[in-house]
């Protein structure tokens, strides 16, 4: 969810009224989704990068953040939404952390689409974590070292209980995946948009989604070979 604060100083606003507003576009894309029967949504809503941006941005966007979370819940229970969330939340401040946590139990018996928040997260640091843990595992005793192949690895991993993207979004007109699953990304489309967030409406989502259709998901094999089975 790209170009929040981009948007905003094109309209000579400060940049947390940027991420004000994308609030609105979280709340249509989630209602656009589960209209449409997805099943997973990621939405890479704070980088471990982002901690290193000026802090009356960070402690907005974290009074944001406890804010919105207060104010969804009940809207996500009314959809049979259960929230979750992938990251290093030990770096969120306490009261965010409790928020979460409390949404995270209230929208737990909930079973239609799961929504995953990306807070405080980076692939290098999910990776680094789980080769540690690994590393651990084997060391006490309990991996055998020949025993790790790819089904083993993503055991260790954030995202371990869902399914791998089908298809990345990135609005704003950024053509880089900027530290986003990127294990999990390796056969997902990637669809980018010059659209702000802010700006990115279910519109914008059919239309993604249309072009995701339209392509041919091959997965190393040739168009011959899919032909066929």
């Amino acid at each position: 969810m790209d170009g929040n604060g981009r948007w905003a100083k094109e309209k000579g606003e400060d940049r947390l009224f940027g991420h004000l507003h994308g609030v609105e576009s979280v709340r249509n894309i989630t209602e656009g989704c589960a209209e449409l029967g997805v099943q997973y949504l990621t939405l890479y809503a704070f980088s471990t990068e982002n901690w290193d941006r000026p802090q009356y941005e960070v402690n907005g966007l974290m009074e944001l953040l406890v804010e919105t979370i207060r104010k969804e819940v009940p809207t996500l229970n009314k959809n049979n939404i259960r929230l979750h969330v992938i990251g290093d939340t030990d770096m969120l401040p306490i009261s965010a952390k409790e928020e979460l946590l409390a949404a995270l139990d209230e929208t737990s018996v909930n079973t239609g689409m799961h929504l995953i928040m990306a807070l405080s997260y980076s692939s290098r640091w999910e990776i680094i974590r789980a080769v540690q843990q690994l590393a651990a595992d084997v060391e006490k005793g309990n991996l055998h070292s020949a025993g790790v192949d790819e089904k083993t690895f993503q055991q260790y991993l954030a995202t371990k209980d869902y399914p791998d993207p089908e298809l990345m979004i990135r609005t704003s007109g950024e053509y880089r995946i900027s530290n986003f699953l990127l294990y999990q990304l390796a056969y997902a489309e990637l669809y980018f948009t010059n659209t702000r967030w802010p700006d990115f409406r279910k519109e914008n989502l059919y239309e993604a989604i249309i072009d995701f259709q339209n392509r041919e998901r091959r997965f190393g094999k040739t168009s011959e070979q899919l032909k066929v089975e």
